[in-house]
């Protein structure tokens, strides 16, 4: 009598796995609609959040320290909504980012800057005219979710106009110093 105390594989579950489900009383085209809207900011806002870490990384000269801790904030700020981009659109039953490729794909108001040097006043004001732009399609996508009656959606949107505008006017300022300095 053998005590065997290995169990025996067993085979998985060959079934592909059931799509991902989530509750919602959106119709259909709503959740479409409105995950394609936030899909878009979400991929803005990693873009924006990437070329404000790159600005961060590379800033120089007299007002280093400063311009440094304002681009850091200010990305930490941005990736801070992501998150709540991406389940709100699981929340409505939509699918969300899955690599960079796809965020790739979908972003539309932010173009790359991989220039070697970029002065800190450019960084500033490019920043600055960024988050306008991110501002601006922010208001598009509130207009979906309002057309929709997805009232949650538009109200997070809300709340990042407000964070958005708030960095718009702190790279306003700060830009409009480093003109007037000279850097």
């Amino acid at each position: 009598m053998s005590n065997n105390k290995v169990t025996k594989l067993k085979p998985r579950n060959t079934k592909p796995a059931a799509a991902l489900d989530t509750p919602t009383d959106l119709d259909a085209a709503a959740v479409k609609a409105v995950s394609a809207a936030l899909n878009g900011l979400l991929a803005d806002s990693y873009a924006l959040y990437l070329k404000t870490k790159n600005f961060h990384w590379h800033v120089s000269g007299p007002h280093f320290r400063d311009y440094h801790l304002l681009l850091d904030d200010q990305a930490t700020d941005i990736l801070g909504t992501t998150d709540d981009m991406a389940e709100r659109v699981r929340k409505i039953g939509g699918t969300t980012l899955r690599s960079i490729g796809h965020i790739a794909q979908l972003q539309s108001a932010i173009e790359d800057n991989d220039a070697d040097f970029v002065p800190p006043a450019m960084m500033l004001s490019e920043l600055m005219n960024d988050n306008k732009k991110v501002a601006h399609a922010m208001r598009k996508a509130h207009e979906v979710c309002d057309e929709h009656d997805d009232i949650a959606s538009a109200s997070l949107i809300e709340v990042w106009i407000d964070q958005t505008e708030k960095r718009t006017w702190f790279l306003f300022e700060a830009a409009r110093n480093a003109s007037n300095s000279g850097h």
